[in-house]
């Protein structure tokens, strides 16, 4: 029987989060180092790895929009040709995807999680995967969220990140990169 590995899921890293973008997130450019610095580690380990993009084709949507630069995948975890992007239309990256079946055929034991929105497709994907039995870490600081409004008060994106993380840690592990990375054999000995 073949060990099993944890599997990453980078969820909608993509160009309209940034700065540039026509959604901006607040941290995104840190949450994307850090991503790129996990992403990198599970290359090293040569563990399976999935690049999840939104492409929005609801009526009325204003970003991810087909065809656009800020739908692509921003370069900072720029696939390589090995691994797979999973298209999705909805904030849940298994609905109406092959997600599920990718990971139990790459012998994912776990899922390791990060990329956008925290209280969206972060959330949404999360919770999928533990309900269906697959244990899911997520690496909070490699995750970024923005401001809402409920109820006429606005609510800070550091917030917003913190309440989702906080909900989440009943579904997952939730920790940093670094703390993450201190629960790993070295690459060598991981191989």
């Amino acid at each position: 029987m073949t060990k099993k590995v944890p599997a990453l899921l980078v969820i909608d890293i993509q160009n309209d989060y940034f700065a540039d973008g026509l959604m901006p997130l607040e941290g995104m450019e840190a949450a994307a180092a850090r991503a790129a610095e996990l992403l990198a580690e599970f290359r090293a380990r040569d563990w399976p790895r999935f690049h999840v993009q939104h492409v929005s084709t609801r009526a009325g949507a204003t970003f991810f929009l087909p065809g656009s630069p800020g739908v692509e995948i921003h370069p900072s975890v720029c696939p390589d040709e090995d691994e797979p992007i999973v298209i999705k239309h909805f904030p849940n990256a298994f609905r109406d995807t092959m997600l599920f079946d990718e990971l139990w055929q790459s012998n994912a034991g776990e899922i390791v999680i990060c990329g956008a929105m925290s209280n969206m497709c972060i959330d949404a994907a999360t919770r999928h995967a533990v309900d269906f039995g697959m244990p899911s870490t997520v690496i909070h600081d490699a995750c970024a969220a923005r401001s809402l409004t409920f109820n006429g008060r606005v609510v800070p994106a550091a917030e917003v990140h913190a309440s989702f993380m906080a909900a989440l840690t009943v579904y997952a592990k939730v920790c940093t990169l670094e703390d993450w990375k201190r629960t790993l054999q070295p690459a060598a000995l991981a191989a």
